[in-house]
């Protein structure tokens, strides 16, 4: 099922509200300026957000829930989930439309290591979604290209050297604007309900292979250094990370140095009658807007 942009939503249509939680956020931030853009009423939740909320703090939810129509999903990474006690109290709220962020793999054992095993906190959103009773989607994107311009590998590249444990395995690494652009898609458009979009970019590539895609727009290449697991989770935990963190994030890479995150999926495609965006567009836009200057 393709869906294009020419279709007019109930939610703009009948001036209906939604809620994005992790407003502040890679994903969150995305899809609440998408959604404005396009004329909807639409609340930015996070802790400093202009709607305050709270995963870890249930007094702050039904505030931003309260004449809500649908909610766009961010979930905390954390066991047990939040996840099905906020969707049960959105459902009774009102909300009859949840657009859920999960994560690929979420359904292939052992694929994030032990911290998600059994699909960890993202199985149990999916769970929770699908059993609400309301219009629910869910978003399965890969490894993120903005992890390289505002997220986890930035500082390595603004070093001029990335070291990971990600060997010489490859990602299809999705850009940030393309799951904003399926969560709006869902949380706007009929035709999306019941779907599992997993997303991805367009082609696989190394770690190595990114920071060249980087280099030929700044004209400065940082270099990509393989370590070993236990050498990088070391070097997390001297930085100041939880020993537990430390291990999620070590795990978290595995995908990558397995070429899991390789595969090219068909979410973005369908969800919007287009390609996913090239990490070439991802790096352009990114270097424009000073990511790495």
């Amino acid at each position: 099922m393709t869906q294009t942009n020419t279709t007019h939503t109930d939610t703009m249509s009948t001036g209906k509200t939604v809620l994005v939680t992790g407003g502040t956020g890679k994903t969150g931030r995305r899809t609440a300026a998408r959604l404005r853009e396009l004329g909807v009423k639409t609340r930015a939740a996070s802790r400093s957000g202009e709607t305050p909320f709270d995963w870890a703090d249930r007094t702050t939810w039904q505030a931003a829930l309260d004449g809500v129509d649908a909610v766009y999903i961010v979930p905390l990474d954390s066991s047990p989930s939040p996840t099905p006690a906020f969707v049960e109290q959105a459902v009774a709220s009102g909300v009859r439309r949840l657009v859920l962020l999960s994560a690929r793999g979420v359904d292939v054992p052992g694929y994030f290591g032990p911290f998600y095993e059994n699909g960890g906190p993202h199985a149990e959103g999916e769970a929770a979604v699908r059993a609400s009773g309301a219009s629910w989607t869910i978003l399965r994107p890969g490894w993120f290209a903005q992890n390289f311009s505002e997220g986890v590998f930035l500082d390595g590249v603004r070093a001029g050297e990335l070291a990971l444990p990600t060997g010489g395995g490859a990602a299809a690494f999705v850009d940030a604007d393309d799951i904003a652009a399926v969560a709006v898609a869902a949380l706007t458009e009929d035709g999306h309900d019941g779907e599992v979009y997993e997303l991805s970019g367009p082609r696989a590539l190394g770690i190595a292979d990114v920071l060249d895609e980087i280099a030929k727009v700044t004209g400065t290449r940082a270099a990509y250094v393989p370590v070993e697991e236990a050498a990088f989770r070391a070097g997390l935990v001297a930085q100041g990370l939880p020993e537990d963190e430390a291990a999620i994030w070590t795990d978290g890479m595995k995908p990558i140095r397995t070429s899991q995150e390789a595969p090219v999926t068909d979410g973005v495609r369908r969800a919007l009658g287009r390609p996913p965006r090239d990490i070439a567009d991802f790096v352009r836009d990114a270097a424009a807007a000073g990511a790495w200057s």
